[in-house]
């Protein structure tokens, strides 16, 4: 994997750095918001982003809009000195996938990047399909049998990650991360309700079920 750290802190940047690298990971580092800009926007050169929210030249929300304005799709994760919940919002409001409140344990910014980078990378094709159900991820249409299915933005997102991982279990933890963010409560059983609400708007009037459970393990989209 390949990080771009974004941070003018010297010291900062340099530990965090020098603890990806550790873990095997080639990681470049800018210390302003132009440059930054510069390189995050030279393609797909870079898996994930680490962007500070203080910079010189281009503060990093101004940064982060920038990036998602022209289409950049990999995660970015923002480093806040700000601990209000209004900052935070804004930041995952402008494109953000996940923050970390500095000062931070780099175990706890590890474990971040870790959960991002299992996030799957938009594919190429918009449509994505099983059996008779099709996920158009451009439009957020969905429909079964070529009828139109209403779903909310979380069963969206939900019956997305499914689809991306046909014939796959994915546990509960996964799909949370992926659906609600890392700083969800992974004791909740929210992901069992959206299950039920997709099963009853996908599944409950056709004969092939396509949503199965694996108890004790998760929840698969297979034919």
């Amino acid at each position: 994997m390949r990080i771009l750290v974004i941070e003018d802190d010297p010291i900062v940047g340099q530990f965090v750095k020098r603890g990806l690298e550790e873990q095997q990971w080639t990681v470049d580092l800018e210390a302003d918001g132009e440059s930054g800009e510069r390189a995050a926007g030279q393609g797909d050169a870079y898996d994930l982003i680490i962007l500070d929210m203080r910079l010189p030249g281009k503060d990093g929300l101004s940064v982060l809009r920038t990036l998602r304005s022209r289409g950049f799709q990999r995660p970015v994760l923002v480093l806040t000195a700000q601990d209000a919940v209004d900052a935070k919002v804004q930041t995952l409001r402008a494109g953000a996938d996940d923050y970390v409140t500095k000062p931070f344990a780099f175990e706890e910014l590890l474990a971040r990047i870790e959960a991002l980078s299992r996030r799957p990378r938009q594919l190429s094709s918009p449509l994505l399909e099983i059996a008779d159900l099709a996920v158009d991820l451009d439009t957020r249409e969905v429909a079964r049998g070529g009828v139109r299915v209403e779903l909310t933005p979380k069963e969206f997102k939900v019956l997305e990650y499914l689809m991306r991982h046909p014939g796959r279990v994915m546990s509960r933890t996964l799909i949370t991360e992926y659906a609600w963010g890392y700083h969800f409560d992974p004791g909740t059983n929210i992901v069992d309700v959206v299950i039920t609400h997709l099963r009853k708007k996908v599944d409950a009037n056709h004969d092939q079920k396509l949503i199965g459970t694996v108890r004790g393990v998760g929840y698969v989209i297979k034919e």
